[in-house]
């Protein structure tokens, strides 16, 4: 972080320029305690907020740390200018019609950045920021946050969403909160280096509507890891490229939704996709870091309830493992024979009113050695019920997991079954309080998607996206691009091509050696999809069946490729890959062949990858135990992965020309990973002149 950035998050000076936004401005910066020098510059108005105005920068009687600026855009330019002479160390600009509006906000966007000089620059088209750790608030707005001794930071590229995050009612302890509009110059990832130098941030999250500069987000999250400060992120716009028709099925199963979260994950920043699951995930990284879940526990005193998180863990391969013996043991004793000892665990509710009972219970299930232990408990509406029980139940809890230092939550199955005082109380004791079964195991998700990435930093970083040259777009037919790809080694049958003199017939022995069984398909431009227009004509196993199968494809075009048929399929794979202009090339793998739109099974991949990230992502899919010895028949999964990795490869070395990609399918045999068929769409290479 430069000194600048760090004087202006953290002021011991501010001054405001403009009327009512600025006003706001000072009575929030009093609300949250800032206790620095205030200054106002309005050449209307003789006071804001109670604070003496000057009509001019120059009139100010010292140069501010900080300064927040809210008039017109042209306006703006010359305030900043201003201020930047007078040696203020960074500015937040509010107004709007920057470069969001067009080319000429655009160039002005670019006199705002030169006109601020050395100084630090938020926005412009923003609300600012609130440090609840510093008691800093340049934020025109309503907050409904408080201050904090450490807490979770939050960038958002939404003005608004970042606004409604401060008034969450989940017990989030919010230590900073931005809204960076255009990021002109001070960004996303100018503000997570910042962040990462507080040690009081426990954990960061991201609210991204377009991704950042991916080398420099690549930089900042491995730093993270490294400091093992967890970045979770909510990417919003992810449809708006996945409706759009393309060439090839890939396509269809990778628009930027995919892409983002393959990049994300690649950083270790766990991608979510919704608020509530965005909140609940902070919440749980604050209180106890990224870790691993390879078993849960939970408890409850309802079997309705243990069902319920059971099915829902269930569905996010979140395993719960059986209790092991001194568990069992530990918990029969206390709860006798009238209880099923199992994970998940019903433990009824006649120990409630034995405060022994309820500790001896808890201490012996927070013994198990899950790595998340979950105590389910939704609380009586304080305006119409007696707490008592309830409270007495968490008290319980909460000397049990003092006493043992497992990691817990209390979670409750409705948002508003866990008030926010409840929430605090569980804070202050090292539980996390989670809101909602469902959004709590997605956060659990997210901590091992976290954890697993700091255990392994290396290998993740990416380079700059790098652009695609200008040009008109071609597409590669089936026999050159898998000899393109054949380069990198990838598996292809073997085969050659039929021209228009061999259509009345074919002498095998001629040219390439091919055996039989064949198969045949139709070689033109137009047909991607060959087979949904009768283009692939298959077995073939004599030259009379392959001559008359010549005859019939000439209909559709002059060019045959004939090849030698794979035997001994065991699966069929799709490899594509597809181009996001905000990250570039990523890679996409799933179950292929005619199975493709019918079971969307797949994994998106950022480019680069290594062997381990391929085969991490061939385990995630459904169609993995074809893979991994089904029905005794076993894979050389070796030879897959090497076949991926020559796409990958391909990828990265073709970046500006390649639009997508496609081999589909990948058949899989016992000892082999040959691509059957195989498209590439890319720039037109024009000649050096």
């Amino acid at each position: 972080m430069t000194e600048r950035l760090r004087r202006l998050l953290a002021p011991r000076s501010i001054a405001v320029v403009g009327g009512r936004s600025a006003e706001v401005v000072l009575e929030q910066s009093r609300l949250v305690g800032f206790d620095g020098e205030v200054w106002a510059v309005n050449h209307h108005r003789a006071r804001l907020a109670g604070i003496p105005t000057v009509p001019t920068v120059s009139d100010l009687p010292g140069v501010p740390d900080a300064a927040f600026v809210s008039v017109s855009k042209e306006t703006t330019l010359e305030v900043v200018a201003e201020l930047s002479r007078a040696g203020t160390a960074g500015v937040v600009c509010h107004a709007s019609g920057f470069a969001e509006g067009g080319d000429a906000g655009a160039q002005l966007q670019a006199d705002l950045v030169a006109a601020s000089g050395d100084m630090a620059l938020i926005g412009p088209n923003c609300l600012g920021f609130v440090n609840y750790l510093d008691g800093v608030a340049l934020w025109p707005e309503q907050q409904g946050g408080a201050r904090v001794e450490s807490g979770v930071a939050i960038v958002s590229q939404s003005g608004n969403l970042a606004e409604s995050l401060t008034m969450q009612r989940r017990s989030l302890p919010l230590g900073f909160v931005a809204a960076i509009g255009n990021g002109a110059r001070t960004g996303v990832v100018e503000l997570i280096d910042a962040l990462l130098e507080d040690a009081r941030i426990t954990a960061i999250g991201l609210h991204l509507e377009t991704m950042p500069d991916i080398a420099g987000l690549s930089r900042v999250a491995v730093e993270a890891l490294r400091r093992r400060i967890p970045i979770v992120a909510l990417k919003t716009g992810r449809s708006a490229l996945g409706a759009r028709a393309t060439l090839t099925h890939t396509s269809a199963l990778s628009g930027s939704g995919a892409a983002a979260d393959a990049v994300l994950s690649r950083l270790g920043i766990a991608p979510v996709h919704d608020v509530p699951t965005f909140v609940e995930t902070l919440k749980l990284l604050h209180v106890h870091g990224a870790f691993g879940a390879e078993s849960l526990a939970s408890a409850s005193c309802s079997g309705g309830e243990a069902a319920y998180v059971a099915d829902l863990a269930a569905s996010r391969d979140l395993p719960l493992r059986a209790f092991d013996e001194r568990t069992t043991r530990a918990l029969r004793d206390v709860l006798g024979d009238r209880v099923a000892v199992q994970n998940p665990l019903d433990y009824h509710t006649y120990i409630w009113r034995d405060r022994a009972a309820l500790e001896r219970c808890f201490t012996a299930y927070l013994g198990s050695g899950a790595d998340l232990h979950l105590l389910v408990l939704d609380m009586p509406r304080e305006d119409r019920c007696d707490t008592t029980e309830f409270e007495s139940v968490l008290d319980a809890f909460t000397a049990s997991v003092a006493a043992t230092g497992a990691r817990a939550s209390v979670v409750s199955t409705l948002p508003e079954g866990q008030p926010e005082a409840v929430g605090a109380r569980l804070l202050a004791s090292g539980i996390a309080p989670m809101q909602g079964v469902a959004t709590c195991l997605d956060a659990v998700r997210a901590a091992d998607v976290v954890a697993a990435a700091q255990d392994t930093p290396e290998g993740r970083l990416l380079h700059a996206v790098i652009p695609l040259r200008p040009g008109p777009a071609e597409v590669v037919d089936e026999v050159a691009s898998k000899r393109e790809l054949a380069a990198y080694g990838l598996d292809i049958p073997r085969g050659r091509v039929v021209t228009g003199g061999t259509r009345d017939g074919w002498d095998p022995s001629d040219g390439t050696p091919v055996r039989f069984p064949v198969v045949a398909k139709a070689l033109a431009e137009d047909l991607v999809h060959k087979s949904d227009v009768g283009g692939v004509i298959l077995p073939l196993r004599d030259p009379a069946a392959l001559q008359e199968a010549v005859v019939t494809l000439s209909r559709l075009s002059d060019r045959i490729l004939v090849e030698e048929l794979v035997e001994g399929t065991v699966a069929e794979l799709i490899v594509g890959v597809t181009r996001d202009p905000a990250v570039g090339p990523t890679m996409t793998l799933g179950a292929g062949g005619v199975l493709t739109e019918l079971l969307r099974d797949s994994a998106t991949i950022a480019l680069p990858a290594t062997d381990a990230q391929i085969l991490q992502a061939l385990r995630s899919l459904r169609i993995w135990p074809l893979l991994n010895v089904f029905r005794g028949r076993a894979v050389d999964v070796r030879a897959i992965v090497r076949a991926v990795s020559a796409v990958a490869r391909y990828a990265v070395d073709h970046a500006d020309r390649l639009l997508e990609l496609d081999v589909n399918p990948l058949v899989v045999t016992a000892t082999r990973a040959v691509a059957v068929d195989a498209t590439i769409r890319r720039v037109t290479e024009v000649p050096d002149a």
